[in-house]
Parts: structure tokens; sequence; C-alpha cells
């Protein structure tokens, strides 16, 4: 008896049916877009791009109403120097917020670190230069305790950093007893505090080292933030912790030393706020905090951690200065400076919603 055909053939022709097979890759993002849907996507890859639009929006409106009294290189340097500690203490923020966190501490932690250089300098007889490192250890010692807190002892952010923020402001009355060190006895006995105060001028406009050293932060940070491991594992905490944990980060290591450097950055707008001063004042910089979250919500930054750019936070900070100055300028109640601001934050968080329905 002869043997069945079908058991003569293979049961599956696997290679026929491969070669036969379409070779065409799934895809599952088509090329319909519309142009507001690739604006939005532009706008997803470019975190910094609304801020600098808003920006430049902002300053030409104000150019062409103002003419050379706004557009002159003295007013518009008069706008850095203005944004200086904003934007230094906003960089602080920004490393934090980028973690999905906030710090609400970073004003106070400014100012205890300022008086304490003062105090060291002038009361202790210590040389400045040691007195302004001190300074500095006491900025990185609060940010460590917060990243301690957070980070090992799992407490919430807004929660730690609300209760610093109180811990702090005390101590730094108590500390400096409320007294304000006078700027010539800074002068006479401690110069090197108010170098950040000191200015170039290049032709008609005046840049303060305050503002050089804003700059060159950013700068250095945008830098790190782009170009190095820890800035991309900054970025990976931020947009998902639990990933970037399996991913090989160490997430506890990387919280801590970001609020580390979060309160170093600040004992640094401390230094620089001494110099936009002239003297050392327990009371200067109380909204500092509240001016640095503004800076960076205006500036892009998602408040869910793992998006944005520090330019953005720069041109953040920048956008209020312009309506603070042009404003001014133009003679308005300063009660409207607020309430545009406050648009302002309102607009950029909208803004930033819709530009997230991209990635989700």
């Amino acid at each position: 008896m002869s043997e069945p055909q079908a058991a003569k053939t293979p049961h599956l022709e696997y290679e026929k049916v491969l070669s036969g097979s379409s070779t065409q890759v799934a895809q599952f993002d088509t090329n319909d877009k519309t142009p507001i849907q690739k604006f939005q996507h532009f706008l997803h890859g470019s975190p910094a791009a609304v801020p600098l639009i808003v920006l430049l929006l902002s300053v030409i409106v104000f150019g062409s109403i103002l003419g050379t009294k706004f557009f002159s290189a003295f007013s518009l340097t008069l706008i850095l120097q203005q944004v200086a500690i904003t934007g230094i203490i906003g960089a602080a923020q920004t490393l934090v917020i980028l973690t999905a966190g906030i710090d609400l501490s970073v004003g106070a932690i400014m100012v205890l670190s300022s008086v304490v250089m003062g105090q060291f300098a002038i009361h202790y007889g210590i040389p400045t230069p040691l007195a302004i490192l001190c300074g500095f250890a006491v900025g990185a010692i609060c940010g460590l305790i917060n990243g301690f807190l957070i980070a090992r002892v799992k407490l919430p952010p807004f929660i730690v950093t609300l209760g610093m923020w109180q811990i702090v402001l005390a101590s730094n009355f108590l500390y400096s007893a409320n007294e304000t060190i006078r700027s010539q006895d800074l002068a006479a006995n401690a110069q090197l505090l108010q170098f950040f105060g000191d200015s170039v001028r290049f032709g008609g406009a005046v840049l303060t080292y305050g503002v050089i050293a804003m700059v060159l932060l950013v700068a250095l940070l945008w830098y790190v933030l782009n170009s190095t491991a820890w800035g991309r594992h900054l970025y990976a905490v931020g947009d998902d912790p639990d990933a970037a944990e399996l991913a090989g980060v160490n997430v506890k290591k990387m919280l801590m030393s970001v609020y580390t450097l979060s309160g170093i950055i600040c004992a640094l707008g401390g230094w620089a706020l001494i110099g936009r001063i002239g003297s050392v004042s327990p009371t200067a910089g109380q909204f500092a905090n509240i001016e640095s979250i503004t800076a960076v919500v205006i500036g892009g930054l998602s408040l869910f951690g793992g998006r944005g750019s520090i330019l953005g936070m720069l041109f953040g900070a920048l956008i209020v200065g312009v309506f603070q100055l042009g404003l001014r300028l133009i003679g308005t109640d300063p009660q409207w400076t607020y309430m545009l601001i406050g648009l302002l934050i309102i607009a950029a968080v909208a803004i930033d919603q819709w530009i997230r329905k991209v990635a989700g």
C-alpha cells in the first residue's frame, strides 16, 4: 500500500511562507499629522521653545511701546541684574523639580548661608575666604538633610522642605539676632563678600559679576544635564524612579546628590545676594523660593519631573524680569505685574499638560 501523499511533504512549508510574506515594518505612527500636532511634537522635543517664544514676544511688545526707553543696553542688562538671584536659586530648584520633587527651603538656605558668611567674617574675625566656605558648608548640610529624609526615610519632598524652610528660617533669625551687617563694615573688613556686586561695563551695558555667575552656572548645569551620565540619570529618576532603579541607577544616592548640590547652589546665591544688596540682611530674599518656582514653571519644566531644560528656567526668569521692568516703565500699578505673572503660571501649566498628551 502506498504512503499517503500528505506524509511525503512537510506539514508546514515554513520557508515558502516566509518568502511570500510581507517585509514591511509595522508602523503605529502615521505621517498624517495636522500642523497643530506637528507643533505639539516639536514643543515636546524642545521644552525651552515655549518660554523662548514668550520672552521674544514680550521684548518685542514692550520695545514697540516704550521704544529706546526699553530697547537700550542699560535697560536690558538691568533686567539681567534683577533676575540674577532668581536665576541662581532657580537653577537649584530646577535640579530638584527634574526629579519630580520640590524644594520650598531654597530661599531660607540662601539667606542662612549669607548670614553665616557675614557673621564668621565680621563678628568672629575668620578670614573671608574661609567664612565663605563655611557658608557653602551650611548650604550643603541643609541640602544633605533634605536629601536624606526624602531618599532614605521616604518622606514627601513637599513636607520635608516645608519643615526645613521653617527650621532654617527660625535658625537664621535666632543666630543673627535679626541684626543686619552694614555695607560699610563689609567694605572695611570683608570686601570679598561684596564681590558679586561689582560690575563691568561694555559700552552702555552694565554686567555685575552676579549676572556672569548666573550665566556660567546655567551653562555648566546645561552641559552636565545633557552630556554626562549624572544628568541622564537625573532625568531617568524624574521620569520613572522604579524603571531607573531596574536600569541600574542608584536612585537614593542620586536624590541625595541632587538635594546636596541644590544646597550648595543656594549658598552661591547667598554670596551673590550679599553683593546685590551690599549688606548681610537676615530678612532679605524672603520670596526667593516662590520666585524660583515661578521661573521654573514659566520656563516650561514639568512639575511631574523628567522633562524640561535649565535654559527654560533662565528664560522664565527673564520673562518675569521683562514684565516687571516694562510695566514699571509704562507706569502701571505694580499689582498688574503680579496678575500677569499669575496668568503666565497658569498658562504654562496648561501648556505643559497639553504637550504631555504627546507622551501619553
